[in-house]
């Protein structure tokens, strides 16, 4: 990731409805949501959920996806964490005890998933 690609990614992340829109996306991911819902959920205009889907494809954090007559919609979550990884990276100058705290912190919020034991 470049510096250029951080800061369109950042710039479409920092404005409401496309912040609350790419939430959407991630906890609906793998499925996925048209974008008429949402559109509908989030409780903008369509013409305004297309414009705000154009900013946040072009910014490598979603993808869209047509299906009959209208687009899927779905987190990028690897163009997301490249993001991540771009604003990480020599984050501690060499040293990996300054961002100790950060990581503490990110493993509790996503656990893996506990595999479910097979039935006999």
């Amino acid at each position: 990731m470049d510096e250029n690609s951080a800061i369109a990614a950042l710039a479409a992340l920092a404005q409401p409805t496309r912040l609350q829109t790419f939430r959407l996306l991630v906890e609906r991911e793998p499925e996925g949501v048209p974008a008429g819902e949402l559109a509908r959920i989030v409780g903008v205009p369509q013409n305004t959920m297309s414009a705000h889907l154009t900013i946040l494809s072009n910014a490598g954090l979603i993808s869209g996806e047509r299906q009959s007559r209208s687009i899927l919609y779905r987190a990028d979550l690897e163009g997301f964490r490249s993001v991540m990884l771009y604003l990480l990276r020599d984050c501690c100058g060499g040293n990996a005890r300054l961002c100790a705290p950060l990581l503490a912190d990110l493993i509790p919020c996503c656990p893996p998933k506990q595999a479910v034991p097979a039935q006999s």
